[in-house]
């Protein structure tokens, strides 16, 4: 058995996907800059993925690997329609968000900032984006786990959240005072993440039937991400000299991969910083 399992972490990703139980695993937010790259490498190794958004269509068309996923236009803040996009999953990750909401005056900004370059709709506030439609997702989820009668007890369903460094703010020094400083878009926006936080963490101790892994990034790039590279290593360097309230950016691979690595580990569980966040990542690659 060790043996194995040397050879099977020496192996290329495509090999070691073979080892891999084949989810079915529902992306909300599918379009988006993150859920994208999660749908990409989801089939690359060997998961069936049902990818949710507004618009439904397939945001790479000349993707070899995405255009194996089932798009879906979907409205999660819909709770029937989520039930329905559940239903047959065994998997689910919640990519859906926006930087700038309808109410905060800066709307047309995501055209620039925004990775799929998708502008807020007239409803779209960070409450009803974030909250309600993550709400949604975990509510479906527990129905689900409920009615299954076959469900052992430390059988959960594997849940990956995207949350924002900036939500643990207050979990660090000086946190409270940058947090009180924020603009006001800004605190509605980390509202709605630590909201859907903190509804996780009730679940896992009412219930315990959902295996969430929270994803705290910083700036999340690559190398066409034009708006954010200046910033790159100014956030960089302010985390590598100890400034407790900034973290290290993140490439958008190893987030994606992060939270691949986060629905196939029965170990993965709770909140999910950068260092851990590229430790785990290197499982899937």
């Amino acid at each position: 058995m060790k043996i194995f399992s040397v050879l099977l972490a020496a192996a290329p990703a495509a090999v070691r996907s073979l080892a891999t139980r084949p989810m079915r695993v529902t992306v909300f937010g599918g379009t988006g800059y993150v859920g994208s790259a999660v749908c990409e490498r989801l089939i690359k190794r060997g998961h069936e993925v049902t990818a949710v958004s507004r618009r439904g269509t397939n945001p790479k068309p000349d993707s070899a690997e995405l255009s194996r996923v089932n798009w879906v236009k979907g409205d999660a803040t819909d709770a029937k329609t989520v039930d329905e996009l559940l239903k047959d999953a065994d998997a689910a990750v919640h990519a859906i968000g926006l930087l700038f909401d309808v109410d905060s005056g800066l709307a047309n900004l995501n055209k620039i900032v925004s990775g799929s370059g998708s502008i807020p709709g007239e409803t779209s506030t960070y409450d009803a984006i974030t909250r309600t439609t993550a709400f949604n997702v975990i509510d479906s989820i527990e129905k689900k786990q409920s009615r299954n009668l076959f469900r052992k007890k430390d059988d959960k369903f594997p849940f990956c959240f995207v949350s924002a460094a900036e939500a643990g703010w207050p979990e660090v020094p000086f946190g409270n005072t940058v947090d009180g400083l924020a603009p006001e878009w800004l605190n509605r926006y980390l509202i709605a993440k630590r909201m859907v936080e903190k509804r996780l963490r009730e679940s896992n101790e009412k219930k315990g039937s959902i295996r969430a892994a929270i994803y705290r990034p910083s700036l999340i790039w690559d190398w066409t991400k034009f708006d954010v590279l200046p910033v790159i290593p100014v956030f960089n360097f302010a985390s590598a000299i100890g400034i407790p309230f900034v973290d290290k950016t993140v490439r958008i691979e190893t987030l994606a991969d992060a939270i691949v690595a986060g629905l196939e580990g029965e170990d993965v569980e709770g909140v999910q910083r950068v260092g851990e966040m590229e430790k785990i990542s290197e499982r899937v690659r």
